[in-house]
């Protein structure tokens, strides 16, 4: 069996065995209510909302839907997991096209874990010169070793364990999944 055969077979297997954190429906009205308290604080700041690929990918197209103001989109890419369980250095794939001196910036993520890749990316938008600098992520993982900080919008959040689903991976694999899920035994 090849390579590819292998993980795919893998992931099926975690899909099938992970456990249920939040359905697609518990998902989207945490986004929604995520979407109203934006709103609140940004509405009339004309923000670039800027989604950090790939894990952002699917939170950001569902939250800026529900975005009832003027905004423009853009994106980053910046990664330290490559498609692995655990993470390394931040490697830098691709910055916004869309200029951010003197704005207000909305970076939108997956999860929220040690902080690592979401500090670097609000010090890389902070060197470019934007005015404020607001971070929304999908989930935000309960522990302690967190660099000290947090983010400032936050629509979920789930225990120390790994987990996948709207947008989040495993091993590059079942970002698609209609819900937040867990995986066994991590």
């Amino acid at each position: 069996m090849s390579e590819l055969n292998q993980l795919f077979t893998e992931c099926e297997q975690v899909r099938k065995e992970a456990d249920c954190l939040f359905s697609k429906a518990e998902v989207s009205a945490a986004i929604a209510k995520l979407a109203d308290t934006i709103s609140e604080q940004l509405s009339g700041s004309n923000p670039i909302v800027i989604g950090i690929m790939n894990g952002g990918l699917i939170p950001l197209g569902l939250l800026v839907s529900e975005l009832d103001f003027s905004i423009q989109i853009d994106y980053l890419h910046a990664t330290r997991y490559r498609d692995k369980t655990t993470g390394g250095e931040l490697q830098w794939l691709a910055v916004p096209k869309i200029p951010i001196q003197g704005r207000t910036i909305l970076l939108v993520d997956d999860i929220h874990d040690e902080g690592i890749t979401l500090e670097a990316i609000k010090i890389f938008c902070q060197q470019q010169g934007a005015e404020k600098i607001y971070t929304a992520v999908l989930v935000n993982k309960v522990h302690d070793r967190k660099n000290n900080s947090s983010a400032d919008f936050i629509a979920l959040e789930v225990p120390d364990r790994y987990v996948f689903g709207f947008g989040m991976d495993y091993k590059g694999m079942l970002r698609n999944a209609p819900g937040i899920y867990a995986v066994k035994g991590m």
